[in-house]
């Protein structure tokens, strides 16, 4: 008899929702000390300089503004672990969109301001329930707001990757929602029972078809930090680099995610 398939994951949405104002947040504070020639140094991002990043950091918040303005989906046909695979196909755009964004606000911080202001509104206005046409399909206002999770984490890395020093600091359920969101993803793109995926704190999540282990210590185990995982995940970092820096350890004959790297990017 096939295993049962597993209940997909919940997220608490006073949670979900408290930890995404507190990344904004840490990505505001630190975006006002951000200096002219701060916000012309370029990113990892192809052609994005800083300042392109901060007006993208402000359209994870006003996406949320653009869904709630279309007419609500008939039911919700979505599904979170879809939403990874379905952006990146939206990458060209987005990147477009942000870099015109910055030249229409030069003042970073009344920019971010105004999106934080717009969507406390909507959140005010709309239940966790209300459907929204994302690019995952329609999903429910609270499982949206896990994305952001995702947006705020991954951005706020490259916003630290790009100016030394800023270190702006990570909301630790942003963090988990994010890394557990990631994982789940790659369990659905590669299910099986064969490799053990491990990201301490935050999740364990087995995928890749092959033998399934039921107890004792799987043959084929890999496991890195939270931060090394959304890396991978999203295309900063490339399996062979993480492998060579010894950010991420695997065994086993199952345990090379290369193929199945970057879910987003």
């Amino acid at each position: 008899m096939p295993p049962a398939a597993k209940r997909p994951r919940r997220y608490d949405p006073a949670r979900t929702r408290t930890a995404v104002h507190a990344q904004f947040g840490h990505v505001r504070d630190a975006v006002r000390t951000l200096t002219p020639e701060q916000l012309a140094l370029p990113t990892r991002l192809g052609d994005w300089a800083v300042r392109d990043l901060v007006a993208h950091l402000g359209m994870v918040l006003r996406a949320l503004s653009r869904l709630v303005e279309l007419p609500e989906p008939a039911k919700a046909d979505g599904s979170l672990l879809a939403w990874p695979g379905a952006i990146a196909a939206e990458a060209p755009d987005i990147a477009g969109f942000a870099r015109r964004l910055a030249e229409e606000h030069p003042d970073p911080d009344a920019y971010l301001a105004a999106a934080e202001e717009r969507f406390t509104a909507d959140l005010a206005a709309h239940p966790g329930t209300r459907l929204l046409a994302t690019s995952g399909g329609a999903l429910t206002l609270d499982d949206y707001l896990v994305t952001r999770t995702v947006e705020l984490v991954v951005h706020t890395d490259d916003l630290n990757a790009a100016v030394p020093g800023l270190d702006v600091p990570l909301d630790r359920q942003a963090l988990a929602s994010c890394t557990r969101l990631l994982a789940d993803a790659l369990a659905a793109k590669a299910p099986g029972g064969a490799t053990e995926v491990r990201i301490p704190p935050y999740a364990v999540v087995q995928c890749v078809e092959g033998p399934r282990h039921t107890r004792g210590t799987p043959p084929n185990v890999v496991e890195t930090d939270p931060l090394t995982w959304i890396r991978l995940a999203t295309g900063r970092l490339t399996w062979p680099e993480a492998v060579a820096q010894a950010k991420v350890s695997a065994s086993g004959e199952r345990a090379d995610l290369s193929a199945l790297l970057p879910l987003l990017a």
